[in-house]
């Protein structure tokens, strides 16, 4: 499984998980199956909210997961659409929210948990 998880640096598993998925500086892409750990510049990330287009920088690396502290409601129906899930993580690191999906213990970020603004955490 390919996970990516917005973050605020490209330290890999130590980097802090941005609080908003469309704005993070870098996503993180972690493969569970051989622990291989990509960062890639979010070139789009300084944008009104609702216009965001992360999954056009994300398509080549055919995630199936999408990890955040928070994401909007129209991100999370394009994800979806795409057969991505997506969970809400309130912890800090991606090493923490690796650990807490492989223990199966993210919840699924749904519309009703969708940030109304870049204001919302």
């Amino acid at each position: 499984m390919k996970i990516c998880l917005p973050s605020a640096s490209q330290e890999g598993l130590e980097a802090m998980v941005f609080d908003h998925f469309g704005s993070a500086p870098f996503f993180t892409i972690y493969t569970t199956e051989d622990k291989r750990i990509e960062v890639i510049a979010n070139e789009n990330q300084h944008h009104d909210h609702g216009n965001c287009h992360p999954l056009a920088i994300l398509d080549p690396f055919q995630i199936d997961a999408v990890i955040t502290r928070g994401m909007g409601r129209r991100a999370i129906s394009l994800i979806n659409q795409q057969g991505i899930k997506a969970y809400l993580f309130t912890g800090k690191t991606v090493a923490d929210a690796i650990q807490q999906i492989e223990k199966n213990t993210l919840s699924e970020l749904t519309m009703e948990k969708s940030c109304c603004g870049h204001g919302c955490h």
